[in-house]
């Protein structure tokens, strides 16, 4: 775990609707939901808030790219979304690459006897736990943080 930075990091899946976030224990094991946001005029506000409740040293943003790791209509959102939350918080954005963890999280859900209509409240969630769960993993494994981050804009 040589290279791997400690402290409560967020996960942010950016849908239409709704906003899954996720959080991490300051040692990075193990990535919880947290919260699902409704994609309005305070989103973004809400998720600082969240940030600065858990004392959160990093945001995870999932890129949702198609298969072919080309960009869609989900990830020019997803890079807006992100670059409002660098905008709005001192605090480290980056973008992390999360082509399954929506349909990781469907797959979960149903697993777990879940159907489509009751898990629609915390599949949000639950694909933030995945992308933040592969953010970690990567991270320890390579020593290097995941992702590419966001530019802070001077304030």
């Amino acid at each position: 775990m040589s290279g791997f930075r400690r402290g409560v990091r967020l996960g942010v899946d950016v849908g239409r609707a709704r906003v899954g976030v996720a959080r991490c224990d300051p040692d990075g094991l193990l990535a919880t939901p947290l919260e699902t946001v409704a994609r309005d005029d305070s989103a973004v506000a809400r998720i600082v808030a969240l940030a600065n409740e858990y004392s959160a040293v990093e945001l995870l943003v999932g890129l949702p790219m198609n298969l072919r790791g080309e960009d869609t209509a989900s990830t020019t959102d997803a890079r807006e979304f992100a670059s409002a939350l660098a905008a709005a918080s001192a605090l480290p954005v980056r973008l992390v690459d999360e082509r399954l963890s929506t349909v990781s999280a469907h797959a979960a859900l149903r697993s777990s006897g879940r159907s489509q209509r009751s898990s629609r409240s915390i599949v949000d969630q639950v694909a933030a736990v995945v992308l933040l769960q592969q953010a970690l993993d990567v991270e320890k494994s390579t020593g290097r943080p995941p992702g590419i981050p966001i530019p802070q804009e001077p304030a």
